[in-house]
């Protein structure tokens, strides 16, 4: 029988991940202050809810992480980075990013997690310089990106928007860049999609994924702003 946890409102302890069942729902309820979600990530734990839901938390087995190294970029992709028709900045549209990414979902005619109490908590630790953006912009224009955490060499994505070809890709192909320079050792896409699974993400069972989480935190967390240039 599986058994769920309810949180307290002011305490941040969460019950162990390993006890969730595969789908990796574990606790309900809390909030989404700051100090909750950095203790929620730093024990592979995120949370996923719909509206009218009370906040859910999970740790998924198997989890779907790309390590930089092993991204795989189509030739045709390829032709799209070369041909320069995008611009690549980070941290500097923080808000517009992650309304998109709601945005979007929102026009397909899809419910979306990414609520305005979602927006709120994540700009939050942007301003901390724990969540980050992926800008890709086309003459001036904001046409895709991508957002998520970061803790210590570990980036964990949250969501990504597209209002043109291949923008998001071309995204995560500039954030992959910025993780072989900075040297993280791997990029958590939490949930497997098709997508990412053609740019060479993959399954890796949950305790593997807690042993690369546990090491990777024991470096310091590449905190503030973020910077993507050409050596990128």
């Amino acid at each position: 029988m599986r058994r769920l946890y309810s949180l307290d409102q002011t305490l941040c302890d969460f019950p162990d991940p390993k006890q969730a069942e595969r789908d990796g729902l574990i606790a309900f309820g809390g909030d989404l202050s700051p100090k909750r979600l950095i203790s929620a990530y730093s024990q592979g734990i995120f949370p996923w809810y719909s509206p009218g839901e009370p906040i859910l938390w999970w740790s998924p087995d198997p989890r779907f992480v790309l390590f930089p190294d092993n991204l795989h970029i189509s030739k045709s992709l390829s032709k799209v980075i070369q041909k320069e028709k995008y611009s690549i900045t980070m941290d500097q549209a923080f808000t517009s990013v992650i309304q998109e990414c709601a945005n979007i979902r929102i026009e397909n005619g899809c419910s979306t997690w990414i609520t305005k109490r979602m927006i709120q908590a994540y700009s939050q630790l942007y301003e901390m310089g724990f969540a980050h953006s992926v800008e890709t912009w086309m003459e001036g224009k904001l046409v895709g990106g991508l957002y998520g955490i970061s803790l210590g060499r570990m980036f964990s994505g949250e969501s990504m928007f597209h209002r043109e070809s291949n923008a998001s890709k071309v995204a995560l192909v500039a954030l992959v860049a910025f993780a072989r320079l900075y040297q993280f050792d791997f990029i958590d896409c939490q949930v497997a999609t098709k997508h990412l699974k053609n740019l060479g993400a993959e399954n890796i069972s949950r305790n593997y994924f807690f042993n690369i989480l546990n090491k990777t935190l024991q470096h310091k967390h590449l905190q503030g702003r973020w910077v993507f240039g050409h050596s990128d």
